[in-house]
């Protein structure tokens, strides 16, 4: 028995000492890091011409090797990035999907770090021991249109096999060419996802990859394994109860699974949702924390110390998540009164030159939604969902909403105005009310999934709240995070 309790108490103690190592950097890192942000990459859309003065900087800097690894099927160069002196190698590559950006910014955020003179130990200590690879942008045809596929029409993330397309091949020639003791597969995933039977979202999702059908678990994979619980520690502190573990279920198409059964150690890192960080600043801030961190306790190498029994610890990702959920709220029917949930989301709609985007929500769900979450959740007792009607007055041209309050026409029961001439190339409305053409008759109000919500809330016969294309509107307060509306013609 004493044994036991001696056994246990030595695992606490290593344990404590890996984490608390890890820790001290973190929080130096997190506090420092507007230092290292690379400014000219703040949005989402990022473009690959906006990549090449940052490549061509760090290939200015000697301690850095920039070498041209590939291009991609429209000619545009595939760069890797290395710097260090270390005997282990870490490979690190991100956007093979082209809409997933957020580690791609966070990737020039740590070698802008690497680039500095501060944090001299802890560098000496990572360069030392460890030669770090990047290979930022994977898939940049798919990232000038903010796609996931490349032109081909391929999921980069499916063509390990085959390697039909050159973006492909270029990845297993550098991760046959450096056989990395570990490697990062930077994505990013949907902001719907939650950890699991919680109403928070996954910020961050990890994986260690199977690499085969039985899931079972080597060095390799367990090393990963390791890691990934030192990284979720890290989060914790950040975005509590917001990390999730992906799905391992074994895929034999695709690159992480099988950058792990060829002997690398591969941990997949998913950037989720994060509330009001639409592009995704806060989780590219914990990306780059979570990232340096993991790679300082390569270079030490005491994540050998964690046990890999706290992997299975971590929720799994489950996907329950809306942008706005309205619980318990009245709905009439066929003079038949109903108590429903809605759950809407607001999926992006690209602009031309997909720079930026505005929103065209839906409703995704009705009835009983008790086992879903939203970002936003209103509980509705007591309202009852009123159809908005069409403002008597046709306006001539946008200019007249100026004269207009939205607000005052919502609480009179109008969510629609009509307009005899729309700005050129005019998508959407700017204010809190959707805009309709002279000659666009407003269907007939019905609740059902994938219809635009567009509706009033009542509460004792008055009009208290509004939902204007998925954005919900405290008529009393003024309060809403509204972006946008509809534009019907």
């Amino acid at each position: 028995m004493a044994s036991k309790l001696l056994s246990v108490f030595l695992i606490l103690v290593l344990t404590t000492q890996v984490y608390g190592q890890g820790v001290d950097i973190t929080r130096s890192l997190y506090d420092t890091y507007t230092t290292y942000k690379e400014p000219t990459l703040n949005k989402r859309r990022i473009k690959h011409h906006e990549l090449k003065p940052l490549i061509n900087k760090f290939k200015e800097d000697t301690r850095f090797d920039v070498h041209k690894a590939g291009t991609s099927i429209e000619g545009r160069n595939l760069s890797l990035i290395s710097i260090g002196n270390g005997e282990t190698d870490v490979f690190l590559w991100s956007q093979m999907h082209g809409n997933e950006p957020t580690a791609t910014q966070a990737i020039f955020d740590i070698l802008n770090f690497l680039a500095s003179n501060d944090f001299k130990d802890e560098k000496e200590e990572i360069l030392n021991n460890l030669r770090l690879h990047f290979l930022p942008m994977l898939n940049p045809d798919g990232a000038e249109v903010f796609q996931r596929r490349n032109v081909l029409g391929v999921d980069i993330n499916r063509d390990a096999l085959r390697l039909q397309s050159p973006e492909s091949r270029t990845l297993k020639r550098v991760r046959d060419s450096l056989n990395a003791e570990f490697g990062f597969n930077l994505h990013d995933q949907s902001t719907y996802y939650n950890a699991e039977r919680t109403d928070k979202p996954a910020t961050i999702s990890y994986l260690a990859p199977a690499y085969n059908y039985e899931k079972e678990i080597n060095e390799v994979r367990g090393n990963a394994m390791k890691v990934i619980v030192f990284m979720n520690n890290i989060i914790q502190q950040y975005a509590p109860g917001q990390v999730g573990r992906y799905n391992d279920d074994f895929e034999p198409r695709a690159f992480g699974d099988n950058i792990q059964k060829w002997g690398t150690s591969t941990i997949l890192i998913e950037s989720g949702g994060f509330a009001d960080d639409v592009e995704k600043q806060e989780i590219r801030k914990l990306n780059y924390v979570s990232i340096l961190s993991a790679i300082y306790t390569i270079a030490k190498g005491n994540y050998k110390d964690i046990p890999l029994e706290d992997y299975e610890k971590i929720p799994q990702n489950d996907r329950k998540l809306f942008d706005l959920k309205i619980e318990s709220v009245s709905y009439e029917l066929m003079g038949s009164e109903y108590i429903i949930d809605l759950g809407i989301q607001r999926p992006e709609v690209d602009l031309k030159g997909h720079n930026d985007f505005w929103y065209s929500s839906r409703i995704i769900d009705q009835g009983d939604l008790s086992t879903y979450y939203g970002y936003k959740t209103f509980k509705a007792d007591g309202h009852l969902i009123r159809p908005g009607k069409v403002y008597p007055k046709t306006l001539k041209s946008v200019k007249e909403l100026d004269g207009l309050d939205p607000i005052e026409l919502l609480k009179s029961g109008y969510t629609y105005i009509r307009v005899e001439k729309f700005e050129v190339n005019q998508l959407y409305s700017h204010i809190p009310l959707n805009l309709i053409s002279a000659t666009y008759k407003v269907p007939e109000f019905k609740l059902s999934v994938g219809k635009n919500p567009t509706f009033l809330l009542s509460k004792d016969q008055k009009i208290t709240k509004a939902v204007i294309n998925g954005f919900l509107i405290d008529l009393e307060s003024g309060k809403s995070d509204f972006v946008n509306g509809m534009l019907f013609r």
